[in-house]
């Protein structure tokens, strides 16, 4: 059996992949990332935020015992060039009967709302505003907050 051919193929989209790509071009995908379906529905509020961790309440608004993975995403500062997406920082799968709600509570890995610095050769938390979402898909960020890092 022969060797497959070596060839060239430039990657320029970046950090801009998957679910990134489609919010940064503004299109909307078939089934965006996170998308699930279910036999009940699930309502988000009260967000909160701080530097280390975000805190909400997830509410199951159906007759059916179900499970949510709630998404929180986060849109990094203009300076970061990485502002036109949000970027996936935490989830947390919740169990909730129908009517049931929980607060959720979920750290924030400094590595997530960092980007790599070539001249630093590390990643760095850039200074700024943080947008942060909270909701059930990338497409799908119900709440918003926004958290300034110094």
């Amino acid at each position: 059996m022969g060797e497959l051919p070596l060839f060239d193929a430039p990657a320029t989209e970046g950090v801009r992949v998957g679910y990134k790509w489609f919010e940064s071009e503004h299109k909307d995908p078939l089934f965006p990332f996170g998308f699930g379906l279910s036999y009940t529905t699930y309502s988000f509020s009260d967000l909160k935020a701080s530097r280390n961790e975000v805190t909400f309440t997830v509410r199951n608004t159906g007759s059916r015992a179900g499970t949510e993975i709630a998404q929180v995403y986060a849109v990094l500062p203009a300076s970061t060039g990485e502002s036109t997406f949000k970027r996936l920082v935490a989830w947390d799968r919740i169990e909730l009967g129908a009517g049931e709600s929980k607060t959720v509570t979920l750290k924030l890995d400094p590595l997530y709302l960092s980007i790599f610095d070539v001249g630093k050769n590390r990643f760095v938390e850039a200074p700024g505003d943080y947008v942060i979402f909270a909701g059930a898909s990338s497409a799908d960020s119900v709440l918003s907050t926004t958290v300034h890092i110094d």
